[in-house]
């Protein structure tokens, strides 16, 4: 019942200024927050390395006004580009764009969001590793899907993510399923209307099993991103009867979300990648965490009580 009324919260200014002059907003943050900068992030890349976990990057920062916001985040991404190529983890370190931050809902956002992050996946093909672009709300999945399939043709290892809780979302599956394909299925954390999704969390959880079905049946490389233990054993399963191999999918979650949990699917041998947001830019990001699980509310709400 929460999660809708957080999510609107999400979209607020004035709850924005509230939330982040709370004294002890901060100390919460970090726990879904990597660092603030480049620098405070990359010791974490390599903390999760060592412990067998591969990490997909994110700088916040989404619902930009201006063409030279766009600019500033085409260099934030390039900066961290710069940073991980001494690492030498190649594809274990990949990028995660919005591409709101680029300027998709700009004037022209469509071009200028394609002509902004073409440089960044440049630049992350010359250092061995690509970059997924997430999705948003409804109203920009036509756009990103397409830009996905304009990069896909010079960068095949660009990835898409796609929201079980869209109506569209299976038919988006069945497309995306081709040889190569890398894509992220996630329930989705927007507020969506009911006229394009679905309402009820168990019919979200249906759709996310046979969105993931096709993919797993399908030729692309199935990212399976969820904390949910049920459909972690499903995708198991359902990778099982596809006869794919460890190698052949992988698992995403979100980083300060079940760590232990990522620790043992990766010492079972499965690829295990860590979603790690940085930056200064954290409260719609951080809001939609809250809503997601009603654990991560609690937790938030109990250091208010505890540390305020």
């Amino acid at each position: 019942m929460l999660g809708p009324v957080i999510l609107a919260a999400s979209r607020s200014d004035r709850l924005r200024r509230i939330v982040s002059a709370a004294p002890v907003t901060k100390q919460v943050v970090t726990r879904f927050i990597a660092g603030e900068g480049v620098a405070t992030t990359v010791p974490a890349v390599r903390r999760m390395a060592e412990h067998g976990l591969d990490v997909t990057l994110d700088v916040l920062g989404e619902d930009i006004t201006d063409p030279t916001e766009a600019l500033r985040a085409r260099d934030a991404y390039l900066e961290l580009i710069e940073a991980l190529g001494p690492l030498g983890l190649g594809p274990r370190a990949e990028m995660s764009v919005k591409l709101s931050s680029f300027g998709q809902a700009l004037p022209g956002g469509h071009d200028l969001a394609l002509a902004n992050v073409t440089p960044v996946v440049e630049a992350a093909t010359a250092i061995g590793t690509t970059v997924t672009l997430d999705m948003e709300d409804h109203t920009t999945v036509d756009s990103t899907l397409a830009i996905g399939r304009t990069l896909r043709e010079k960068f095949p290892q660009t990835g898409a993510v796609v929201q079980s809780y869209l109506f569209r979302t299976e038919d988006d599956c069945r497309a995306l399923a081709e040889e190569g394909a890398r894509v992220r299925l996630v329930k989705g954390a927007y507020k969506e209307p009911a006229s394009v999704a679905y309402q009820d969390k168990a019919e979200v959880d249906k759709a996310y099993v046979r969105c993931l079905r096709i993919l797993m049946d399908g030729s692309g490389y199935p990212m399976v991103g969820s904390h949910d233990p049920r459909l972690i054993t499903i995708a198991q399963e359902l990778a099982r009867h596809a006869g794919r191999k460890l190698e052949e999918y992988e698992f995403q979650m979100l980083y300060g979300i079940r760590d232990t949990e990522q620790v043992r699917l990766a010492a079972e041998g499965h690829r295990m990648r860590v979603y790690t947001a940085y930056g200064t830019d954290w409260y719609g990001y951080f809001m939609r965490r809250l809503a997601e699980r009603p654990a991560n509310l609690a937790f938030f709400l109990r250091s208010m009580v505890t540390r305020g």
